[in-house]
């Protein structure tokens, strides 16, 4: 599937519909440069679970866990990892293969430890058609 949106919140609102069908278990790749909106798309995905917390990307902790929604959401910011043994460190099995969901910011550095089934969120942006746009694609 692949969205065009011109807005944080048109972003928001696609990422919020793909939460209201999310099952435990489930992980969500983040792959896009730097500034694209991939903390946004967090943000709304967290609204579709129904979790009210304001979600921030959590770059120095690397990861942020929300459970007070209709599943646990647990928010990966892999950018700053030196090794990936820092991800098993932090437990990563257990969260993604846990009965929550896992979005994973920067999932590409990552990429040998992602399940099979991983559901990648691609995300871009094309200045020529205007500062906002952003093309997402869901595969």
């Amino acid at each position: 599937m692949t969205y065009e949106t011109h807005s944080d919140s048109e972003t928001r609102d696609v990422a919020r519909a793909l939460a209201t069908k999310a099952k435990p278990g489930e992980v969500y790749a983040l792959i896009g440069d730097l500034g694209v909106g991939k903390t946004v798309f967090t943000q709304g995905f967290a609204e579709g679970l129904g979790i009210e917390d304001i979600v921030n990307s959590p770059t120095f902790t690397i990861v942020q866990e929300y459970v007070d929604g209709r599943l646990p959401l647990y928010h990966f910011d892999v950018y700053r990892i030196g090794d990936v043994d820092e991800m098993l460190d932090v437990g990563f099995d257990d969260y993604i293969f846990g009965d929550g969901v896992s979005l994973i910011e920067w999932a590409d550095m990552i990429e040998d430890l992602l399940p099979p089934e991983t559901t990648y969120v691609t995300i871009g942006k094309d200045v020529t058609q205007g500062y906002d746009y952003r093309r997402i694609e869901i595969s």
